[in-house]
């Protein structure tokens, strides 16, 4: 194969004026200069790949670290959540035990209460009859019936209630005072009447038994009402105490029946996450390995690589100097001008069938040609000028040796693909998820951002209506206690008035009562003695008369209108007063439940604070999660999307090509 890479070069070296050794000197120039290249180039990507390993590890290192701290936290949730069921059970239990008890408690009380209650109505039906049966006797025995009362005392002493002492006595008054049976005498066809006897009517003893009886009958009935009275009465007590009993454990039982609902429900939220959370952490550390054991793979092979490629060029800077100096150039360009223009194409030729070359190689060497045209294989094209250069044995080596490479080279490039359509399939996988999740986020966010202004802004009218109530408030008893003091002061100006106009007017109409009663002392004659000045007459003096009565009748005036200011001044107080209270009142309560509403729209206003930063870190570390994933995508397209040749196409030209290969050695080992 150097051979004939000389020759080749040799020949194209005559065809430009440029000595074989130049160009090999060249070639092996660009190779360290292209070895160079690539040797950087492979630093700079195993640079990028080791930060990518850093960094990837640190994130799962403390993801796994908070999934750690999470699934202790929500199993000490799970636990405490099964220790509050296992409480409420035993609570609801204890409820229900009570609630039993107070019903089975309750329905004997009731039961009992019935039959009393029966017990009672039958009782008193056989004292209000004996009552009654009394009654109708001693109404007989006092009206001297006698046949009325025989019957009646002999009803009353079947009566129940009946002591025995006064059955007896009934029996002996009634055995003593048995009414006489008609007879009839027959004269002739008429019937004749029976004589009267004198009958004594002694009921005396008995009406004083049977009055004592039904006064002892009434204060006996009189009593058992009371009996029943205080027995209903405490039954209503006991009944009313057993039903709030009732309803307070029923309450508590369904509201801890809630509770415990809710307990479960959170703790199977909390197992659910705890599930959710492992499985991650799993995923996480499992990811974790993968990726360390490959990061340390790619290591130890990008020192043994950079090892090598520096070996290479150190190499091939030796062996440029070695063609460089004079032992090989020199010589070179002092003969091998003369040799390769004596030799031509025929010399290579037969320097080509040197060394025990075979014809039948020229054959394989074309097979092996045309194939590699039709495949556009340079494995192939590459074989076939050494299949046609190289000896025999040599060759058969060369192509069991490159079946095995590509063998091995089939092997490693399907564990790839599959290592890659893996990886693919899970970045594409993780991207979809991340991308969904990070839009509903950014939704929930949305939604949480105008839900909170809505809350500001609510919250903002009603802190500013409140403050303004409290304003309105302020202001009203200010002005309130203001009038209040005015009224007040008003109306004891009223009354201090009245009692001053009443008084002058009393003081006024006592004289004048007493000075209409006046009469004259001294009887003098009507004339006017001669130069006498005018005076007034002898009449008694009773004041000043029409004055007088005016003078009064304002001061009444006066006085009504005190009366009338007191009475307006009050009415306007209460009503005032009234109008105040209810304008607090109705204040109070608008605070009240403006108040209220503002707790409850802080407190939700807080908790969706708290959900927007949670929703917000969240989305962002969605979003980096998406942007490792995206970079991880990068890291991938050069080694499992951007290859030029599809998977399934390079495997089909290597088995064409091994078959080939097989094929070319079948016909060289039957040489």
């Amino acid at each position: 194969m150097q051979r004939l890479l000389f020759l080749v070069a040799a020949s194209a070296a005559l065809a430009s004026d440029v000595t074989p050794v130049q160009k090999v000197i060249q070639m092996l120039e660009d190779m360290k200069e292209k070895g160079k290249k690539e040797m950087e180039a492979e630093q700079v990507q195993f640079g990028k790949f080791d930060q990518f390993c850093e960094m990837t590890l640190a994130d799962k290192g403390r993801s796994i670290s908070d999934a750690a701290d999470e699934i202790e936290k929500l199993e000490a949730d799970i636990q405490q959540a099964i220790s509050e069921a296992e409480r409420l059970t035993n609570e609801i239990a204890a409820h229900g035990s009570d609630i039993e008890s107070a019903t089975t408690e309750k329905t004997e009380a009731t039961a009992l209460r019935e039959k009393e209650r029966g017990e009672f109505q039958a009782t008193l039906q056989d004292y209000t009859e004996s009552i009654d049966a009394i009654g109708r006797a001693l109404k007989a025995l006092k009206e001297e019936d006698k046949k009325t009362s025989f019957v009646q005392l002999t009803a009353a002493k079947s009566l129940k209630l009946m002591p025995s002492d006064a059955v007896d006595s009934i029996d002996a008054y009634l055995n003593a005072n048995k009414p006489d049976k008609p007879s009839l005498i027959m004269e002739g066809s008429a019937a004749a009447k029976p004589e009267p006897k004198t009958y004594e009517f002694q009921s005396g003893a008995a009406i004083t038994m049977l009055e004592t009886l039904a006064d002892k009958f009434v204060e006996e009935r009189n009593k058992l009402e009371q009996e029943e009275q205080a027995k209903r009465h405490a039954f209503e007590l006991l009944a009313q105490q057993l039903t709030a009993q009732l309803a307070q454990s029923k309450k508590e039982k369904k509201e801890k029946e809630q509770f415990k609902a809710k307990k479960l429900q959170s703790k199977a939220s909390f197992e659910g996450d705890l599930a959710e959370t492992k499985a991650d952490k799993e995923a996480d550390e499992k990811y974790s390995a993968d990726l360390k054991a490959t990061c340390q793979k790619k290591s130890a092979a990008f020192e043994e690589r950079q090892k090598t490629r520096k070996e290479e060029i150190e190499a091939v800077s030796k062996a440029q100097e070695i063609i460089a100096s004079g032992s090989v150039s020199g010589k070179a360009e002092k003969h091998l001008p003369s040799l390769l223009q004596s030799a031509g194409t025929g010399a290579a030729l037969a320097f080509l069938r040197s060394e025990s070359h075979s014809p039948k190689q020229d054959q394989v060497a074309r097979f092996l040609q045309q194939q590699a045209t039709s495949l556009n294989s340079r494995v192939l094209s590459a074989l076939a000028v050494r299949v046609g250069a190289d000896p025999l044995g040599k060759v058969k080596k060369m192509i069991e040796a490159l079946i095995t490479k590509m063998n091995d080279q089939a092997k490693e490039d399907a564990t790839k693909n599959t290592w890659c359509v893996t990886e693919l399939a899970t970045n594409k996988a993780t991207r979809e998820e991340k991308t969904d999740t990070s839009e509903s986020l950014q939704s929930e966010i949305d939604t949480l951002k105008a839900s909170i202004a809505k809350l500001t802004d609510e919250s903002n009218t009603l802190t500013k209506e409140i403050s303004e109530l409290d304003s309105a408030m302020a202001s009203a008893t200010d002005l309130r206690n203001k009038e209040a003091e005015k009224n007040k002061v008003a109306i004891a100006d009223a009354k201090e008035a009245q009692a001053a106009v009443a008084q002058a007017l009393t003081v006024l109409k006592e004289f004048y009562a007493k000075a209409a009663g006046a009469t004259s002392l001294v009887q003098t004659s009507s004339a006017s003695l001669h130069g006498q000045p005018e005076i007034f007459g002898d009449e008694a003096y009773t004041g000043m008369g029409g004055e007088s009565g005016g003078v009064l009748g304002m001061m009444e005036v006066i006085e009504s209108d005190f009366a009338r200011l007191e009475a307006e001044t009050t009415a306007a107080e209460e009503a005032g007063k009234k109008e105040y209270d209810e304008f607090m009142d109705d204040s109070k309560a608008d605070k009240a439940a403006k108040d209220i509403s503002l707790k409850q729209k802080t407190t939700k206003k807080n908790t969706q604070a708290q959900e927007l930063s949670t929703r917000e870190n969240d989305l962002e570390g969605t979003q980096k999660e998406l942007e490792a994933a995206n970079a991880y995508l990068e890291k991938l397209r050069p080694e499992c999307i951007d290859t030029g040749v599809a998977y399934a196409e390079r495997k089909a030209q290597r088995e064409q090509e091994m078959k080939d290969l097989r094929e070319a050695l079948d016909m060289l080992k039957n040489l």
